[in-house]
C-alpha cells in the first residue's frame, strides 16, 4: 500500500541531525507535493527557574528561534518546496511533536543537542517513534 503524503513536519533544534532531516524533509515533501511545516519547540522546562525571575526570557527565546526557523523555510523554498510553515511552539519537545494536527509523516534526527542523547537514539525521538498518531522517519 502506498501513501501519499499530504503534511510533513520536521523537528528542528538546529543540531547537526536536524538539519540533515531538513535536508531529507525538502526531498520527501518535494515527491510527494506535500506541505512542509518546521517545527521548533522551545522546552520551556530546561529554564523553567529562570523565567520565574525573567518572564520574558521564554518570549525572547522564542523570537530568536522563529527568526532561524523563517531562514529555514526561505532555504526550502527556494530549494522548490511549494507550500512551507514556520511554527515555533513553548513546552515540551515531546509532547507538542507527537500532537501535530493533521501531519501524516514526522522527519527528524535521531539525536537532538543535549550530548548524553548522542550515545543512544535520543529521548525526544524515541518518545516520537512510540506515540506520534503518524508515520515517524528517524535520520543519521
Amino acid at each position: 500500500m502506498s501513501t501519499n503524503y499530504k503534511k510533513i513536519a520536521v523537528a528542528i533544534d538546529f543540531s547537526a541531525q536536524s538539519l540533515k532531516a531538513l535536508e531529507r524533509a525538502i526531498k520527501v515533501t518535494k515527491e510527494y507535493g506535500a506541505i512542509l511545516q518546521i517545527v521548533n519547540v522551545v522546552d520551556t522546562k530546561t529554564f523553567g527557574s529562570i523565567t520565574a525571575y525573567d518572564l520574558k526570557y521564554a518570549d525572547k527565546m522564542k523570537e530568536q528561534h522563529l527568526q532561524k526557523i523563517e531562514k529555514l523555510k526561505e532555504q526550502a523554498l527556494a530549494a522548490g518546496v511549494n507550500e512551507v510553515e514556520a511554527i515555533v511552539k513553548m513546552g515540551s519537545p515531546k509532547e507538542l511533536l507527537t500532537s501535530l494536527p493533521e501531519v501524516e509523516l514526522i522527519i527528524l534526527g535521531a539525536t537532538g543537542l543535549n550530548q548524553f542523547e548522542k550515545m543512544l537514539i535520543g529521548s525526544v525521538a524515541e518518545r516520537i517513534v512510540r506515540h506520534a498518531a503518524c508515520d515517524v522517519l528517524l535520520v543519521r
